[in-house]
């Protein structure tokens, strides 16, 4: 069952001291622990405009984010509450509580814009939270959206033309939510009402009009539409009109607040509850606790270094450390169900070929689930390797165990026969008959036997073996044979011999034969799984780009119905661009799949025609094992 939050209270993820990012490792614990998919929110904007009390009432509390009375900016860098999530028990709400944006005291206005973009990077829902109404003063106070192009970049190569790689944001950008406080206007345009989300995308209408000034106003418009393709808008009258009651709101009883208010808290609740996705990376990549927790990690170090936060770089980041997780994940189920299935020793080989072909496919199908990015197929590779060497060493065991039962139940079964020769019992006339029908009942008593396993014929030839020089003196010094009888059992007893070493030839080549059939059948398995994944990532980044289309389309459609007509052109080679990309894939679908099916192929077939580790001749030492009795 994957691990839930048990926090009782928020706890710095992102420390801002002295205008320094570092990353608290107490949170990061709290949060390595949490395996269950997240949905993260976000909320950002000015200080002292009531973000923490919001997210509180997310977490279904009155306090835990720090709340204050003064115009001091009370929550410094990005703090952080998991709790369970309302709706969904396999999912944690995550939620992020930022500092206050334009706090007077602080010196570098760069340290807000790290904040805003490594808010936009973790989460899955990004609240701005601003005052009184969306408006030509609050457009501009969200002037960092605008640094973005600055702060983030997707690819962690440059473009071509090494223009910014801004038109890929749409497609990791979180759901944009911009929640309105204290609003005081009508829901009206032009004597219509309209509703909150169209209040929004009216104010986000690009203004006409070609003068630096309105160019300049545009551009956080412009941005939130092209980044965002998921937007919503919340308005809060305000919760009461008592000075006294607002400076303590944590305190203030429900019933003291306005109810109109209460009811656009528990509207907004209901929609994050119900409509916040779980946070995903591109290529449909889900994050859990453990991951966000490596990201959070990547992105403040980056940041730290001086370069720009890169998505694809995080990825990357986060494949290594997963995928390796994926392949112990994978390897120690193989291992579990494969000591937990098989009986020692095994009746056949076959047997316990089918066990592991059972056991391998269960560890491929949770190493494809858990693994990404798997570029040339290095992890499966590596998997495909400990698989391999598990085998052989189950294999291994399985002989021992064999040639040890074997040999025990040999022992028991020869005392009468070891004793009457030490006994001269075959020493007389008439001795080798006897020795010879001693010698068949224990034959015949040893196929009796069961659950032998694969070493019962090599045992039994081996202690053959070594009884044939005993059994020749007996004949030779049989004076109730005459010499032409003595040379008629020699030959009988040659062609025996000869007859169970081919028995024991055909054994081993049909084994060889079960061996090769079953690295056959594990390679078609790994390449069938591959197959379904590849088709799969295929399928997600085809869907992404599609998704990326739409929104883009509809963009240059909002602004040809807008009047923007030059702007609506100028996106003209980014759609085509991308329409390029997407009839690409789909035209290239096979011969890619197929390409990299074939590499993976002839790679992983070279691993398991690896020679084993061989147990050496386990039986070596059993025929002297009779000699020295």
């Amino acid at each position: 069952m994957a691990s839930r939050p048990n926090m009782m209270a928020p706890i710095c993820l992102v420390e801002n001291n002295n205008e320094q990012l570092s990353v608290n490792q107490e949170a990061l614990q709290i949060l390595d622990q949490i395996s269950q998919p997240v949905v993260v929110v976000a909320i950002v904007g000015l200080y002292r405009t009531g973000k923490s009390y919001l997210m509180n009432q997310l977490a279904g509390q009155n306090h835990g984010f720090p709340l204050g009375s003064t115009v001091q900016s009370e929550t410094k860098g990005i703090w952080m509450w998991c709790v369970p999530h309302p709706l969904n028990s396999d999912h944690t709400l995550v939620l992020l509580d930022t500092e206050g944006l334009g706090d007077v005291e602080k010196g570098d206005p760069k340290n807000d814009s790290w904040i805003f973009a490594l808010a936009i990077l973790l989460c899955s829902s990004f609240v701005y939270n601003s005052m009184s109404t969306i408006n030509h003063q609050a457009l501009e106070q969200l002037h960092y959206v605008t640094e973005l192009t600055e702060l983030i970049r997707a690819k962690s190569s440059p473009t071509p033309d090494g223009a910014d790689d801004s038109s890929e944001f749409v497609s990791f950008f979180p759901d944009f939510i911009w929640v309105v406080r204290d609003f005081t206007l009508e829901l009206k345009l032009n004597g219509h009402p309209i509703t909150e989300d169209e209040y929004l995308e009216n104010a986000l209408k690009l203004i006409p009009g070609r003068n630096p000034k309105v160019q300049m106003s545009n551009l956080p418009r412009e941005c939130i539409q092209h980044y965002f393709p998921k937007r919503k808008c919340f308005v809060f009258d305000r919760p009461t009109t008592d000075k006294d009651l607002l400076a303590r709101i944590e305190k203030v009883k429900t019933h003291q607040l306005d109810p109109k208010f209460l009811e656009q808290m528990k509207m907004f609740c209901s929609y994050i509850f119900t409509h916040a996705r779980t946070k995903t990376l591109t290529g449909g990549i889900t994050i859990t606790g453990k991951r966000l927790s490596t990201l959070v990690v990547t992105y403040v170090d980056t940041i730290k270094s001086g370069a720009v936060p890169c998505l694809e770089n995080a990825v990357t980041a986060l494949a290594e450390l997963e995928n390796s997780a994926a392949v112990q994940k994978a390897a120690d189920h193989y291992s579990e169900q494969m000591a937990q299935r098989v009986s020692f020793p095994t009746d056949s080989l076959q047997e316990l070929l089918d066990l592991h072909a059972a056991c391998e496919k269960e560890a491929t199908a949770i190493f494809m689930e858990r693994s990404f990015k798997d570029d040339n197929q290095v992890f499966l590779k590596k998997l495909v390797k400990i698989i391999k060497d598990k085998k052989d060493e189950f294999l291994q065991q399985n002989e021992e165990a064999s040639v040890k039962y074997c040999q025990a139940k040999l022992e028991q079964l020869s005392v009468p026969l070891l004793e009457g020769i030490s006994a001269g019992t075959f020493s007389v006339p008439g001795g080798h008959k006897l020795y010879m029908e001693t010698k068949e009942k224990i034959e015949q008593d040893y196929f009796q036997v069961p659950k032998k396993g694969v070493k019962a014929n090599e045992v039994l030839q081996s202690f053959l073996q070594s009884q044939a020089p005993i059994e020749k003196s007996i004949l030779q010094a049989d004076k109730a044979l005459t010499d032409q009888e003595k040379a008629m059992a020699e030959e009988r007893a040659r062609k025996e011999a000869a007859e169970k070493e081919q028995e024991l030839m055909n054994q081993k080549m049909q084994e060889q034969q079960q061996e090769a059939e079953a690295q056959k059948r594990s390679l078609e398995e790994n390449m069938c799984q591959l197959r379904e994944k590849l088709e799969r990532d295929r399928e997600n980044y085809i869907r992404e780009q599609n998704m990326m289309l739409e929104h883009k389309l509809k963009v240059q459609k909002d602004m040809l119905n807008d009047g923007f007509l030059k702007k609506a052109e100028e996106m003209n080679a980014e759609i085509a661009h991308l329409k390029n990309m997407i009839s690409a894939t789909q035209m290239d679908n096979s011969p890619w799949i197929a390409r990299a099916i074939d590499r993976a192929g002839t790679e992983i077939t070279a691993i398991l025609s690896a020679p084993a580790k061989l147990i050496g001749n386990i039986v070596s030492a059993f025929g002297s094992l009779f000699k020295k009795k």
